[in-house]
């Protein structure tokens, strides 16, 4: 709708040209903002408690190497190319689509791919929440088993039978180990969760929870109120304090008894286990679902930079801070539970825990040990709450920002905060099955189903539809038109034959280790794997649905000729603002107050890529426009 936005833009085309960005949509104040919102869109809660037990699992030092040859050739291009697509267009993830209208499908399975993880991704933060209230106390209440929810298999790391290291009281404890149930566990599932015997079995809602989750909604609604503009300033804090926290805990772990051998256990290699695909799969999706490609964040993010940004140098800096703290959380989440091993006298493998058992479980008893325990407890779930809502902020931003762009008149733009409010509200009220007894079972289905194939179906589907519909030459002419290079020539192979076929590996990868799901001992029912299934369909039924309704509603006598105006980029894509517009992009008919302020040497090639406008042939456009990017 370039139309639409000229009278506005048109103003003052001489001011404009030099701000380089969109009033109307509006920018991030400067890099830095961009970069760290990005950080803490990319690094959530599965860098502290995925990536250290994967690593640990799949044969310690040894993993980072597959590791790190997934991140260069397929996180950072993959990163990049949502980058540069969603700046070049500077649209959501649905507005991108003009450069292939029959595929904006994918676009919304991204939305319904963000819907699902940002509603259970808030629950997450809202137990964070929960876990940082409680612990505000001088002891903290998963200490000892002398709770009315213990149950007699309680034995605590320090009550007084085992205080005393007598050989007696040793032999006991390792029996006791083999059916211990820790009070952390007893706390977390007792009396937090108070967790019912099957997912059908909802119980009551759990009001503390319910009142963490209304905080939570709350914290990031504000945060976000007036969009990047205020989120923009939160990150400041968001993303870096974790930062501090992590030191703050490390200093504190390899500083104790034990410690060492915790984090001998996380990084000695074991080479062998290279050889096993596993190990590359589990490689390969954990730098997938780390970075947060497919979800549309990183697109509307890049969305909100100036055109002229070079998000080549961002993606690179961003991708590998990400994997950076992966790795330096592993220290973190080792080296204590290294101490708690050694202080019960048992095998690593006893501790080491993964997902929320290992947040909510084996870390806080771990902390237990420490002196002036609460304030590390305080630390470690002020830490969660943090990396949680970096997330949660871009998840929430990339819904509105679709909605508001779609719609895109000035009436629903002037009233995008009513759009944030309706979402987090909605969001909110969708999350409460999520705070009742049964609720961390459907988390974990959600988590399990609704946002793991179907994003490595969505990023392939993307991936193909860029290089190989809209074509590899065109976009590798924009990116240089936008950065003033075109992307290095690793990244052209890498987008057209390597991440394809990394994502499809991805794929079958999956595919063949697809195992039912199950929590602890409790073995989900053949109804909830089917919602599950239903919720990983639902996002990826949106591009054949969407395709089909394209093709239909498309001119053309034959089918072929409806698919190719269907696939056929619109004539409102390429840069946002009219002043970027250049080469194949520049208007047919330019208003005369454009030409009289602009640049004079563009003139020549304005009447050029006229003539071109008027034929179809491509040669002269490109010829044009590389003159252009020079400029």
């Amino acid at each position: 709708a370039p139309q639409r936005i000229s009278p506005q833009n048109g103003a003052v085309p001489g001011e404009r040209g030099k701000q380089d960005k969109s009033v109307k949509r509006g920018n991030w104040g400067n890099q830095i903002e961009f970069v760290l919102t990005s950080v803490g869109y990319a690094v959530g809660l599965g860098n502290v408690w995925r990536f250290p037990y994967l690593c640990y699992r799949n044969g310690g030092g040894a993993f980072m190497f597959p590791y790190f040859i997934m991140l260069v050739f397929c996180g950072i291009p993959l990163f990049f190319m949502e980058l540069s697509f969603g700046q070049f267009a500077s649209q959501g993830c649905l507005g991108v689509w003009r450069v292939s209208p029959m595929f904006k499908g994918v676009g919304y399975g991204m939305m319904v791919v963000s819907t699902y993880i940002g509603i259970y991704y808030n629950v997450v933060i809202c137990i964070a929440f929960y876990y940082f209230f409680v612990s505000m106390t001088r002891v903290l209440p998963w200490t000892y088993c002398s709770n009315a929810w213990n149950t007699p298999d309680c034995v605590g790391v320090l009550d007084g039978n085992l205080s005393s290291h007598a050989a007696v009281n040793l032999t006991h404890l390792l029996n006791a180990t083999q059916k211990r149930t820790s009070p952390s566990k007893e706390y977390w599932r007792r009396y937090v969760l108070n967790l019912s015997d099957d997912i059908g079995n909802l119980g009551e809602v759990r009001l503390p929870l319910l009142g963490c989750l209304g905080v939570s909604w709350v914290v990031v609604f504000l945060c976000l109120i007036k969009g990047v503009k205020s989120s923009g300033k939160v990150v400041y804090f968001t993303a870096t304090f974790p930062y501090v926290v992590l030191t703050i805990l490390f200093v504190r772990g390899i500083t104790l008894e034990g410690a060492l051998t915790g984090i001998m256990y996380y990084l000695t290699p074991q080479w062998d286990k290279i050889l096993d695909a596993k190990v590359w799969g589990d490689a390969a999706s954990q730098i997938f679902y780390s970075l947060g490609c497919a979800w549309g964040g990183l697109i509307t993010m890049a969305s909100y930079n100036k055109f002229h940004n070079n998000c080549y140098r961002d993606s690179i800096i961003i991708s590998i801070t990400n994997c950076a703290t992966s790795v330096y959380a592993g220290f973190v989440i080792f080296s204590i539970l290294g101490f708690m091993a050694n202080h019960l006298g048992v095998d690593i493998s006893k501790v080491a825990d993964h997902g929320p058992g290992l947040a909510f479980v084996a870390y806080p008893e771990a902390l237990t040990l420490l002196p002036i325990s609460p304030l590390w407890s305080i630390l470690f779930f002020f830490m969660l709450i943090l990396l949680g809502l970096g997330t949660q902020f871009c998840l929430l931003e990339t819904l509105v920002t679709a909605i508001v762009d779609e719609v895109g008149n000035e009436w629903i733009i002037r009233r995008k905060t009513f759009v944030t409010l309706g979402v987090a509200v909605a969001g909110f009220l969708l999350g409460i099955p999520l705070t009742t007894q049964a609720g961390i079972y459907w988390l974990l289905l959600m988590d399990n189903y609704a946002a793991s194939f179907s994003l490595v179906i969505i990023s392939c589907i993307m991936c193909v539809a860029i290089m190989y519909i809209y074509g590899h030459r065109n976009y590798f002419k924009d990116i240089e038109m936008m950065l003033g290079f075109p992307p290095p020539f690793f990244f052209q192979i890498c987008w057209r034959f390597i991440s394809p076929a990394i994502i499809f590996f991805i794929l079958v990868f999956t595919v063949i280790q697809y195992r039912p799901i199950s929590y602890n001992d409790y073995v989900y029912p053949t109804w909830a794997i089917s919602i599950g299934f239903l919720m990983a369909l639902s996002s990826v039924i949106c591009i054949p649905i969407y395709a089909i309704y394209k093709v239909c509603r498309s001119e053309g006598d034959t089918l072929l000729e409806r698919l190719k105006n269907a696939t056929k980029a619109s004539k409102d894509w390429g840069p946002a603002l009219p002043e970027h517009r250049s080469g194949r992009y520049a208007p047919a008919f330019s208003p005369s107050t454009e030409s009289h302020l602009e640049v004079q040497p563009l003139h020549p090639e304005k009447a050029q890529s006229e003539a071109a406008a008027a034929s179809p042939v491509q040669g002269s456009n490109g010829l044009a426009h590389s003159q252009d990017s020079r400029l």
